[in-house]
């Protein structure tokens, strides 16, 4: 597993030479940068090709409107807010820039030295300019909020040449069930390299704030159990319960056939809970959050497909609530209680599968058209993929993020650290006890195993 507190080198010189000759290269529409970090080279790729970011932008553009949070994000704010401010008096005496940004790239605090910070207003590093990948191209807090761990940008690794003479180092702090960023700690220095300590500061304060995550998850989803537990009491319909990200805590033998998750088995971890096969349920538990947030005593109904059946099958949404704050939601199939919920963009088309993964070899990207891929497996934040072009580490890291992408372009979760490609099983061995193996059609005919929790659902998606 990569450390999490060590920042990748940073070239000596960034504010020119070979990165810079790279850079050039790139920005005329080469894509072979030879000796250019695998970071950097895939936060260009995404700068030039997805956001379309101009290369001579001079500043950061002012920030959208404050999109809405909850109290988690509220937690996490105080908390790096207090961590910042407690570094600023070093960065006032090494002539540095401390901030704080929202998942969005808005930058919400900063502290530092009167002089550079009267630098960075004339390239807007200041409190409400937008410094995400995609509005200010290649930087510490905006490839932060791609990347998992620490990130280090210097010189011309940025994407826009005005902040070539900036160096600056971010990690994000992501939400330990969904693994969604919601804030990024950065630290910048005019023309100057930062202190070999500054990986670990970034590392440890996000390890201390994520700490507090995971104690507000776990309590959550004791909450969320006990609320299923008393309504399972009172009704006998298919019943699951799911937090605010659409994730399954618990959900009835029915239930969970239906959305292809263990039956009645809460995570160990409240951290590790389960992604349903539904994207429309996801989209519907969404749709419902901020009415829910409103009105506490909304409820919801809507019709959404199931795996096992040709015609719609009626949902009921009823939000839950902790010391006011909402949890999550009881959803029960084949009720239609409460106000009907409108179909929209979001609950019925909650995501775009993408046409092609983007890896890595080297310093070069390689674009992957879905069937080349056989299956992905997940090692610590890296995920590997078993390609018709060999080995290959998927550019974005985390398996869930790409379970969550792949769910409905023909992948499957197979095991904590698997999801396959269903048309790439080549043979299907049991072993005497009843454990799956599947024998996959790359080059080595690798097997993948089979976790029991997820036995059910691979029956079902091969008609075993």
């Amino acid at each position: 597993m990569r450390d999490v507190h060590r920042l990748e080198p940073m070239p000596m010189n960034p504010g020119g030479g070979a990165v810079l000759a790279a850079w050039e290269r790139f920005v005329r529409g080469e894509d072979q940068v030879p000796g250019i970090r695998p970071l950097v080279a895939i936060s260009w790729h995404r700068c030039r090709e997805q956001y379309r970011v101009d290369p001579h932008l001079t500043e950061a553009p002012v920030a959208v409107a404050e999109p809405g949070h909850t109290p988690e994000h509220d937690v996490v704010f105080a908390e790096l807010g207090f961590r910042a401010a407690s570094v600023a008096q070093e960065m006032n005496t090494l002539g540095g820039v401390v901030t704080v940004t929202d998942a969005t790239g808005r930058i919400l605090a900063e502290w530092g030295d009167q002089a550079t910070l009267t630098r960075a207003t004339d390239s807007r590093l200041a409190p409400w300019f937008c410094w995400s990948e995609c509005a200010a191209g290649t930087n510490g807090m905006g490839t932060a909020l791609e990347a998992h761990g620490p990130v280090s940008i210097a010189g011309a690794e940025h994407w826009c040449q005005a902040f070539h003479n900036w160096v600056c180092a971010g990690v994000a702090v992501r939400d330990v069930v969904t693994k969604e960023p919601i804030a990024v700690l950065n630290i910048s220095r005019w023309r100057s390299q930062l202190p070999v300590t500054v990986g670990s500061w970034l590392a440890n304060a996000v390890a201390t704030t994520q700490c507090t995550l995971k104690r507000r998850a776990r309590d959550s989803g004791a909450e969320l159990i006990a609320a299923y537990t008393q309504a399972r009491g009172r009704s006998r319909v298919a019943l699951a319960a799911l937090d605010t990200a659409g994730k399954v805590v618990i959900a009835d033998d029915t239930a969970s056939v239906l959305m292809g998750v263990p039956a009645d088995t809460p995570a160990v971890d409240p951290t590790l809970r389960w992604t349903p096969g539904l994207p429309e349920l996801v989209g519907a538990v969404r749709y419902a959050l901020p009415r829910a947030a409103r009105n506490p005593g909304w409820v919801g109904s809507t019709q959404i497909f199931t795996r096992l059946a040709d015609e719609p099958t009626s949902i009921s949404i009823r939000p839950v609530f902790s010391s006011g704050r909402l949890i999550g939601n009881l959803v029960s199939f084949g009720t239609s209680e409460g106000a009907q919920m409108l179909q929209t963009e979001e609950t019925a088309h909650p995501r775009t599968q993408p046409r092609r993964l983007v890896a890595t070899r080297g310093n070069r990207m390689v674009l992957l058209r879905l069937p080349e891929v056989s299956f992905a497996e997940s090692e610590g934040n890296d995920v590997w993929l078993s390609t018709d072009r060999g080995r290959l580490r998927a550019a974005s890291p985390g398996l869930d993020k790409l379970d969550g992408e792949l769910a409905d372009a023909g992948f499957l979760r197979v095991h904590r650290r698997y999801v396959v490609n269903l048309g790439r099983i080549r043979e299907i061995e049991r072993s005497p006890k009843g454990e799956l193996s599947l024998v996959m059609d790359d080059r080595a005919n690798t097997m993948v195993p089979v976790s029991r929790r997820n036995a059910p659902a691979v029956r079902r998606a091969l008609d075993i």
